[in-house]
């Protein structure tokens, strides 16, 4: 009788050896290798850095894919890179250039040349400076492949995770700002508006396009230049919050005070970089933390 209950003992043992626990990991659009790029948790988070003049966000998703949408500038390189370090980030599934301007994509090979890159997206818009033709040399020694930024292009389709681009809606314009990719990003209840350069023109276009811009948070286009966040445009996402990314002192006066007054008017929360730096959001689908 003592040898059985032994010998039961020991397969019990042996069974739960054998039985880790394992974290179920969604495998859906994934690459083979790394399955997860970052930490995986329950929350959105939306990182909007400060980087001087110029833009730069470090989107990370709940299943731990990353995204930056922007660069900043050309000098703004090691502050990305350090800040992208301390997150634990060493890749970036989705890397985004609004539209070619050196205060957007400045840094843009820098990141490329030091993390592991997924899929880049660009507007079909060009210039002829040294900083564009740097990322377009990065993308292409990395062997890397860039989608058209464009309205209509469904970048994340998951559940209750959406990551939309909803301009720009026509193919050619003047000004190269209005090229700017506008990102929508949607976590359950929760959205995030990411509008580059877009000017009134390009806002216009998108609205007239029926897109839902709807979003509890508003990165004001352009550093909040009188060009862009038209009334109409404003009163169509009706944000919470409105993030401005800016450099302290800047040669344009950004953001400009008739924006200001705009925004204020609207009861809207105001988060500027040069007043507060680097402004981060969490989300759990319902509610949005700071």
């Amino acid at each position: 009788m003592r040898r059985f209950i032994l010998l039961l003992l020991a397969v019990l043992f042996l069974a739960g050896c054998s039985n880790p626990i394992i974290q179920k990991v969604n495998t859906k659009n994934k690459p083979a290798s790394p399955a997860v790029s970052g930490t995986q948790t329950e929350n959105l988070k939306v990182h909007f850095l400060d980087v001087g003049q110029g833009d730069s966000i470090l989107v990370q998703f709940p299943d731990g894919k990353n995204m930056l949408v922007d660069a900043g500038a050309n000098e703004s390189a090691p502050t990305i890179i350090n800040y992208l370090n301390s997150n634990g980030i060493k890749r970036l599934d989705y890397l985004v250039g609004t539209h070619p301007h050196e205060d957007h994509i400045g840094s843009l090979d820098a990141v490329i040349n030091h993390f592991e890159i997924g899929e880049v997206l660009m507007p079909k818009a060009t210039t002829n400076t040294k900083t564009f033709r740097d990322v377009l040399a990065a993308i292409k020694n990395k062997r890397l492949r860039a989608t058209t930024a464009k309205a209509g292009v469904s970048v994340i389709s998951d559940g209750n995770l959406s990551v939309d681009i909803l301009g720009p809606c026509g193919d050619t314009y003047e000004s190269l700002n209005n090229y700017s990719a506008v990102i929508k990003i949607k976590y359950g209840d929760v959205a995030f508006l990411l509008t580059g350069d877009a000017e009134a023109l390009s806002e216009q276009e998108i609205l007239a396009a029926g897109a839902d811009v709807r979003a509890q948070v508003l990165k004001v286009g352009h550093h909040g230049s009188e060009s862009s966040t038209s009334a109409e445009f404003l009163k169509a996402v009706n944000p919470e919050y409105a993030v401005i990314s800016v450099g302290a002192g800047n040669d344009y006066h950004h953001p400009h005070q008739v924006i200001l007054n705009k925004l204020r008017k609207a009861v809207i929360k105001v988060l500027r970089t040069d007043q507060i730096g680097t402004i981060v959001f969490s989300t759990d689908g319902r509610n949005i933390y700071r």
